[in-house]
């Protein structure tokens, strides 16, 4: 079937599911015959687009920017949006949203795909505490993006004497997902893919509830020559099929059977990352693992860690796990960041958050924005450039439970610039936005609930590292080469609590050379 046909099985006021995660898994063929049908004929109208994940990139991939016209979309649910550099154009369906030109909601990523499970059982919603004391709560905005939103989708209940949130559940009409190969009768493979994510239970939810399933793949082949073991969506489910022989399987990336998991590729063939600021705050969240660990790594500055603990030596000695399924390996960095390299397991990323949230890891690194005196963090939103940020994406849903949580980033952002050299750090421009506030624009993690949970939690800087504690932020460590008073407290938007123990970070984190940490204690 043509794309063009497939696109007019959604109909007015559709609720459509669509897959992706960045500019992996991305139906893009679909999307772009979706766009032109509305451009050409006005229909469909008034349509309500869910997106588990942030589908397309600025690079080439539309992904939803394609739907992001007026009339088009009435709502948009999603556990995170299309990013883009603080100086250039945001995303059209970002810019859409602030704006107040269509409803939006921003639900954690893990709570929006087990919704999609319920939705599929038919049962009438999904009870959890992730997103308690977060932006999701309905007694802060119910997940709600702009004023325009108004109608709530999230409930808090009492069960047993416990707060919950209840996230209702929701028709689904359409989904648009995508794989690798199907046969003639609709079945699915997804050899080539880095990511199941949650194809499987979009394609199920749509078709329980009396809807359509459009899948899009590379190639089709005859009935009979699929592996049954190798299907993950069984062609019973699926009602059109959209050849595209050029999807790409991720950002920058046309085809890599070591991110699929089909080969594995030496790790002296992956770059070590050059020294930088970055580089230093990945290798200090490093030290604060052991060996034995199973560690989940965020998108950004944490992302690096993992190319680090290959530099090390020490893959095999901890394992990186990423929300979108792939356990083991070097989790892909940048708007590659969905897949690994050389992965171990890929299972579905219902399965993976329902190990996430139930605290099946030892560690999670992840970044941050804005953290305040208390130890709160924001990662969702900055009101004057709102396009930098994803939303909460899977952050809320893997810090639920986690045992130790390791937030990473630079102290500032903005321009910051630094020079490292001989176990020192001479900071030479400071960053114009301060990260260190008296109050958050957007609370994505409540610190005294991490606390009441017996977490424990760090935040690793550049130049500082600080501890959670019951009064709240404490510093503990310095850069060498780092004066307190004019490099720290300036950049600091409150009373700094400084430990009596203060110490300065180790000089091995400030050289070229990888740090020996595999000949250490903590991973003998």
């Amino acid at each position: 079937m043509s794309a063009a046909e497939a696109v007019e099985l959604i109909k007015d006021g559709d609720t459509v599911t669509i897959c992706g995660i960045i500019g992996a898994l991305v139906p893009e063929k679909v999307l772009s015959a979706l766009e032109a049908r509305y451009l050409q004929t006005g229909a469909p109208r008034h349509i309500t687009a869910v997106f588990p994940v942030a589908v397309g990139d600025v690079y080439g991939i539309s992904g939803a920017d394609h739907l992001a016209h007026e009339g088009l979309l009435k709502r948009v649910i999603s556990g995170s949006y299309v990013t883009a550099p603080a100086s250039a154009p945001p995303p059209k369906l970002v810019e859409m949203i602030y704006k107040n030109k269509v409803e939006a909601y921003n639900f954690p990523m893990g709570v929006l795909m087990h919704l999609h499970r319920e939705i599929a059982a038919r049962r009438p919603g999904l009870i959890t505490q992730v997103g308690l004391r977060t932006f999701v709560d309905p007694r802060l905005e119910g997940a709600k993006m702009n004023k325009l939103t108004q109608e709530d989708l999230i409930e808090l209940i009492n069960l047993h004497g416990q707060e919950y949130l209840f996230y209702k559940s929701f028709p689904i009409n359409v989904a648009i997902v995508r794989g690798t190969t199907a046969d003639e009768f609709g079945n699915i493979t997804m050899e080539h893919e880095g990511s199941f994510s949650i194809v499987l239970t979009q394609a199920m939810a749509a078709h329980n509830c009396g809807g359509k399933v459009i899948a899009q793949v590379k190639r089709v082949t005859t009935p009979g020559k699929l592996n049954p073991q190798l299907v993950k969506i069984p062609g019973i489910m699926v009602d059109a099929i959209v050849i595209d022989e050029d999807q790409k399987q991720a950002t920058g990336i046309t085809y890599d059977p070591a991110v699929s998991g089909e080969i594995s590729k030496p790790l002296r063939q992956i770059e070590p990352v050059p020294l930088s600021i970055e580089k230093v705050a990945a290798r200090r969240a490093l030290m604060e693992l052991r060996q034995g660990d199973i560690v989940n790594l965020g998108f950004g500055i944490p992302s690096l860690v993992s190319p680090v603990a290959a530099e090390e030596g020490l893959i095999g000695k901890i394992f990186f796990t990423i929300e979108h399924g792939a356990i083991g390996g070097i989790p892909l960095a940048g708007l590659q960041f969905g897949a690994a390299l050389n992965p171990e397991a890929i299972i579905e990323s219902t399965a993976q958050f329902d190990f996430l949230t139930g605290g099946g890891i030892d560690a999670a690194i992840m970044a941050f924005a804005e953290v305040d005196a208390q130890g709160n963090v924001n990662v969702s939103r900055l009101t004057k450039i709102p396009h930098v940020l994803s939303g909460a994406g899977g952050f809320i849903d893997i810090l639920h439970s986690v045992r130790r949580i390791i937030f990473c980033g630079t102290l500032t952002a903005g321009g910051i610039a630094a020079e490292i050299k001989d176990g020192r750090l001479d900071l030479k421009k400071e960053g114009k936005v301060i990260k260190c506030v008296r109050q958050l624009q957007h609370r994505t993690f409540d610190a005294q609930f991490a606390l009441e949970k017996g977490q424990e939690v760090i935040y690793i800087t550049e130049r500082a590292v600080f501890r959670l504690k019951p009064e709240g932020l404490v510093l503990t460590e310095i850069a060498p080469g780092i004066n307190l008073d004019r490099a720290i407290r300036p950049v600091v938007n409150f009373d700094l609590r400084i430990s009596p123990n203060l110490s300065l970070m180790d000089e091995r984190l400030f050289k070229a050379e990888p740090m020996g940490l595999k000949n250490s204690p903590a991973w003998v």
